[in-house]
């Protein structure tokens, strides 16, 4: 395993990040357990979560899950770099009743106390800001991350989904404020078919020194062989994945990538996984395995060392946007 310094921080983290979102909803907890367990066998040591993953009437489950994997003792706890996240509704109502979600430091305050109880430890490595809170100031939300770290009940602040703009307003405000040390990680949607975040999300985490954490790296399994495994009679696509191939633009597209990493011979979930690892400023790419199957998979994608032909044909068919501002003014 490979590993590196999580943006501008002395914190090393594996190379491959565990997602957890299908644990509860999808792997039941032996199997959540066991892929974890295999995780750390192999030297994963970043594990990221959120406090609204299980879903629904089930939120929170995901956390628990992890907490009683935690409680197996055997230095679990201490081998692993966690990260969760805040600002969905974890009221049991729907919508949710005044400061039960965003960012606001109660809110905040009250999220982190019910994480540390499902997740079965006294402290969050990695703390998330889920998605921006357009009314809540940033002076407020460093502040109560400031009273968090006093405590030790968190060490280090991220963020998700945020805007370019927005990673330069929380950290600029943070420097002014002093005491913490500001956001030292983005986790963003970034992969081969979705590659807007190169324009300004990766370029804003990279000038302040953020690890780029991406999510769905398979771009919800449409670069995981998904025709392949329709013309092979598996699992057809479903949701968005099946609305992409609809469009036969598109298809015609999924099926060029397909045509070429088998040109090369390379499973196309690992080519995928394998180019954000080339990506400046990616720290490493979240998997979500629903099957130990799917973990050595992305373990391989480790190994894989892809060809400038291969590299050169993956741009030419999912060219990216280019920097901005040339990217839309000229």
């Amino acid at each position: 395993m490979e590993y590196t310094q999580l943006g501008r921080t002395g914190l090393k983290v594996s190379r491959l990040v565990l997602g957890t979102m299908n644990f509860g909803p999808l792997t039941n907890e032996a199997d959540s357990h066991a892929i974890m367990d295999a995780a750390l066998d192999a030297g994963i040591n970043f594990i990221d979560t959120a406090n609204v993953y299980g879903w629904g009437p089930n939120k929170g489950r995901t956390e628990e899950i992890i907490g009683n994997w935690f409680a197996k003792g055997a230095e679990r706890r201490d081998k692993v770099v966690l990260a969760t996240k805040v600002n969905g509704n974890m009221a049991a109502e729907d919508p949710a009743w005044p400061n039960h979600d965003k960012l606001s430091a109660v809110n905040i305050r009250r999220a982190v106390e019910a994480s540390l109880k499902r997740l079965r430890t006294d402290y969050i490595d990695l703390y998330q800001f889920h998605h921006i809170d357009r009314n809540t100031p940033f002076e407020e939300i460093w502040q109560a991350i400031d009273v968090l770290v006093q405590q030790g009940k968190i060490l280090y602040a991220g963020s998700s989904n945020f805007p370019g703009y927005k990673i330069a307003q929380a950290n600029e405000i943070a420097e002014r404020r002093g005491g913490t040390i500001g956001l030292v990680s983005e986790q963003c949607l970034y992969n081969l078919a979705e590659r807007r975040a190169e324009m300004e999300v990766i370029p804003a985490a990279q000038e302040y020194g953020l690890g780029v954490i991406p999510w769905s790296p398979l771009q919800g399994g449409l670069l995981g062989g998904v025709i392949k495994k329709e013309t092979e009679g598996g699992r057809r696509a479903t949701g968005r994945t099946a609305d992409v191939l609809a469009n036969t633009a598109q298809r015609a597209q999924i099926q060029a990538y397909e045509d070429l990493l088998d040109k090369h011979g390379v499973e196309p979930g690992e080519a995928a996984l394998a180019w954000l690892l080339t990506r400046p400023g990616v720290t490493g790419p979240i998997v979500g395995p629903r099957t130990m199957e799917q973990l050595e998979s992305a373990l391989r994608a480790l190994e894989l060392e892809l060809s400038r032909e291969l590299l050169d044909g993956l741009e030419e068919i999912f060219p990216g946007p280019g920097p901005s501002p040339e990217a839309f003014a000229w």
